[in-house]
């Protein structure tokens, strides 16, 4: 009976089975913790978790940003499989957590907490690259990873500014699908997320904005990709056209890539195997080793390879 089955193609078989334990590490990479949990703070959602890759280091590290309206519905869980990508790929990874909406967030707590938890770098007991930090960010993430990039010229009392005489530069920035226009984001939106966020609009709290809003501290002095899907629905890819527009009249060192089609989907941002995040992996350099180093071959996001 079996002799008379038809022979199944060995290079379709194998695609299967990649496609299959692709989705089971990216399942297990949002469930499992694969961290160390670090509070910043007393509150419950001051904390980070640390993700160090194999080696003595010193390791390089990008500090991750989750998104979500800053809405307390959403968590540094939405990070996590990228956080487990970076760290296969030789970085660090500090994902941070933050008050939010409807979790003692809002301004000014979520700007006080993120710019602790960039400051707390500092003190992690960690091999950490401290000369080789990037951060990067989600949709909201991606609007809080442009102002931590920016924070050093926040005035001293000012939400999240800078903590100390030698603050923590970033030597990148990234922000995926970012709201990186507060005040056209509010328009758009009819205040929505952003008045939530920020209590009140830009007429009514414009010293808010002027804080706040990563258009309002272009030029940054590290350099910015944006990656925007040009059809996405939840974050409009404007804003991200604005910010670049601002940046590069202003002088600064900004990137903007659009995504066509399904890759430019606002939650394929975060998910490993999408075109949008081997976008960033190319940019970040494809790995985390000294300039100059020999590398061997770099798996593309989502890659598993099979014996044989």
């Amino acid at each position: 009976m079996a002799a008379n089955c038809p022979p199944i193609p060995l290079r379709g078989l194998r695609e299967a089975i990649d496609r299959v334990l692709i989705r089971a590490r990216l399942i297990c990479d949002l469930l499992l913790p694969g961290g160390r949990t670090f509070r910043y703070g007393p509150h419950r959602s001051q904390r980070g978790e640390l993700h160090l890759p194999p080696g003595s280091g010193p390791h390089p590290l990008v500090v991750l940003i989750h998104g979500g309206s800053w809405q307390k519905r959403y968590s540094k869980l939405v990070m996590r499989a990228l956080a487990r990508d970076l760290r296969r790929r030789g970085w660090a990874v500090w994902n941070i957590e933050y008050r939010r909406i409807g979790a003692g967030g809002g301004w000014p707590e979520t700007f006080a907490d993120v710019g602790a938890a960039v400051d707390h770098v500092r003190a992690l007991e960690a091999p950490l690259d401290q000369g080789r930090v990037s951060v990067l960010g989600h949709s909201a993430g991606g609007h809080l990873a442009l102002w931590a990039a920016g924070r050093a010229a926040l005035p001293p009392h000012a939400p999240g500014a800078p903590a100390g005489s030698s603050p923590l530069g970033f030597a990148r920035a990234v922000a995926l699908a970012g709201v990186c226009d507060l005040a056209t984001a509010h328009r758009e939106w009819r205040g929505g997320a952003v008045e939530r966020l920020l209590r009140g609009s830009p007429l009514e709290v414009p010293e808010r904005y002027a804080l706040a809003d990563p258009l309002a501290q272009v030029p940054l002095a590290t350099a910015v990709l944006l990656v925007h899907g040009v059809h996405d629905q939840t974050v409009s890819v404007r804003l991200s056209r604005n910010y670049a527009r601002a940046a590069r009249a202003a002088g600064g060192d900004v990137e903007l890539i659009e995504l066509e089609g399904e890759a430019g989907n606002h939650r394929a941002h975060v998910d490993p195997r999408s075109g949008a995040w081997a976008t960033v992996i190319e940019w970040l350099g494809q790995g985390a080793r000294d300039p100059g180093e020999p590398r061997g071959p770099v798996e593309r996001p989502g890659d598993i390879r099979l014996p044989g």
